[in-house]
């Protein structure tokens, strides 16, 4: 079976074909996931889950993480507009970290920039 989750709209996923308790998760309880733009592959971005996150992507269809500095759920557009619908949930090998697709609606960085990485380390 496949670990890879596709959908066609941003509505309810159903049920994960990877159950929050076969995941493994860090230190903390959580298991981090990498953002993707599902067109360009770029990397948008990189946060956390807790097992009501999880659930609550898959009701959902949109991207909800765990806020650490905010000790709460997140559901990523609800404050700035700018959502993550979900297209594909990939678990990687370890099965400790989540490759999320989305169509990303606005910017993913809370600076207003579209992706999170754009500070270069090596100047080439």
């Amino acid at each position: 079976m496949s670990d890879t989750v596709k959908i066609l709209s941003p509505v309810s996923l159903g049920i994960p074909m990877i159950k929050w308790e076969d995941l493994k998760k860090n230190s903390d309880g959580h298991v981090t996931v990498v953002v993707q733009d599902e067109i360009t592959n770029e990397v948008l971005m990189v946060a956390y889950m807790n097992e009501e996150a999880y659930l609550t992507t898959f009701k959902t269809g949109r991207m909800t993480y765990y806020s650490r500095s905010r000790n709460e759920l997140w559901i990523k557009g609800d404050t700035s507009g700018h959502y993550q619908y979900v297209k594909e949930l990939i678990a990687d090998c370890d099965k400790d970290t989540i490759l999320a697709k989305v169509s990303q609606v606005g910017a993913a960085c809370h600076t207003g920039s579209y992706s999170c990485f754009f500070n270069n380390l090596i100047q080439k």
